[in-house]
């Protein structure tokens, strides 16, 4: 006797969806993302389509119909709540424009619960497109199979993110000058965190007096190399990560 295909399949498509999920809701979706099921995934009457909403977790849908202009779906099954995001902050500088992409959807995929752009005295970026930022974030976070997106903050200049800085999240920052062993700081670490990159050409001697300053600061070295300011984020992300979040499990 033949096995009955599993359903969903593990090759349905996944998408977030602004709508919040129920049973036998229905979400009519258009734009882009009608495009991408009707025209890219060519999805067909009865065809599964995995749906999150970023609050009650992920769910199988069945295509009710698939048009020009729109998808109609309608929700079946609940299959698994909202994960639970490490209360870890990415603060990162803003790079050139295919590096700081990069850095958002690695960010996404690591697990990171917010993402704060960074305005210092070196970058060569000055601005952020959000909506397309917040684009990246999602795509990634749908590849990888994420039920939970993480927050985007606005960008932030270097001297209000540390007078706004909340009392009780340590800010370990990444200096190319030296400091404590990522992963000896890390490991020891509880409580919220956030990481802080610089941009390409680091920061200058001010803003690191005054970051090294500050009482939440702790400085932390990332190796005996001078590391891009996306491989710096990456890699300590995935670090931390892996000693102090939800990769231990």
């Amino acid at each position: 006797m033949a096995a009955i295909p599993a359903w969903p399949p593990r090759s349905a498509p996944r998408l977030f969806v602004p709508q919040r999920l129920e049973p036998a809701a229905r979400v009519v979706l258009d734009g882009p993302q009608a495009h991408y099921l009707a025209r890219v995934m060519r999805v067909g009457a009865g065809d599964a389509v995995i749906l999150c909403d970023n609050a009650t977790g992920e769910w199988a849908a069945r295509v009710v119909e698939a048009g020009r202009r729109d998808v109609v779906l309608q929700v079946a099954d609940h299959l698994r709540g909202r994960e639970a995001v490490p209360d870890f902050w990415l603060c990162a500088a803003l790079l050139k424009k295919d590096r700081f992409d990069l850095v958002l959807e690695k960010a996404s995929e690591l697990g990171v619960g917010r993402f704060v752009p960074v305005l210092t005295r070196r970058c060569v970026a000055d601005k952020l497109n959000p909506e397309r930022a917040r684009a990246i974030l999602t795509e990634a976070a749908e590849q990888c199979a994420r039920t939970a997106l993480p927050e985007l903050a606005e960008v932030a200049k270097l001297d209000a993110l540390l007078r706004d800085w909340p009392a009780d999240r340590i800010m370990y920052f990444a200096d190319e000058q030296g400091g404590e062993p990522a992963a000896a700081a890390f490991a020891a670490q509880t409580g919220p965190a956030a990481l802080l990159i610089g941009p390409e050409g680091g920061f200058d001697e001010a803003e690191r007096a005054a970051i090294r300053a500050h009482p939440a600061a702790r400085a932390v070295s990332l190796g005996p190399r001078i590391l891009r300011g996306e491989t710096a984020a990456i890699a300590a992300t995935a670090l931390w990560m892996g000693l102090a979040g939800d990769w231990r499990g």
